[in-house]
């Protein structure tokens, strides 16, 4: 009588460690893609914040109180310095980060000044910069904006929320 060798798994025991993973994997991929979109949307929000401080900066030290209302006049340094007021991942009209079209536009109301920056470009009496998802329900859920009252506010429906601000309805300011 021959002793038979068995080494290695059944049929049925890899299916069996295939179905665990497949459960494991229904389980946990729809918490990863919360956890992505919430990282979008809290970048929108820091960059909503980035611009508002930029715009002070930008305000008070070369455009004699006006705003931006270009992402590029704010990256675009003064003569004599090699910095803008707003990082290069924010230089362009619209810029994408992390899921989100990110713009800045005069805000409502607002009137061109006739005193220029420290590049000749004519500043404004106000800006709106906003944050949509590009994907509502998969890089976010939520739009941003914010102006030169420093709140960021949201729009749960994934809109930005219109200026002037109002809460009310979808529209909140973020606490």
């Amino acid at each position: 009588m021959k002793v038979r060798n068995q080494k290695g798994f059944t049929l049925i025991e890899l299916l069996i460690v295939v179905a665990i993973i497949g459960i494991i994997a229904a389980i946990a991929i729809p918490g990863l893609l919360r956890a992505r979109m919430s990282g979008n949307e809290a970048s929108a929000i820091g960059s909503m914040r980035a611009i508002g401080s930029a715009q002070a900066s930008y305000s008070a030290g070369a455009a004699q109180g006006g705003y931006a209302i270009t992402l590029a006049v704010l990256a675009t340094p003064c003569p004599g310095s090699t910095q803008g007021f707003i990082s290069s991942d924010l230089s362009t009209d619209p810029s994408i980060k992390s899921g989100y079209t990110i713009a800045l536009a005069a805000g409502a109301g607002s009137q061109p000044l006739t005193a220029v920056d420290c590049n000749g470009v004519a500043g404004n009496s106000a800006y709106y910069a906003t944050a949509v998802p590009v994907t509502v329900g998969t890089t976010g859920g939520r739009g941003f904006a914010t102006d030169a009252g420093g709140s960021v506010w949201q729009d749960t429906s994934g809109a930005a929320p219109t200026h002037p601000f109002t809460a009310g309805g979808t529209v909140a300011p973020i606490q």
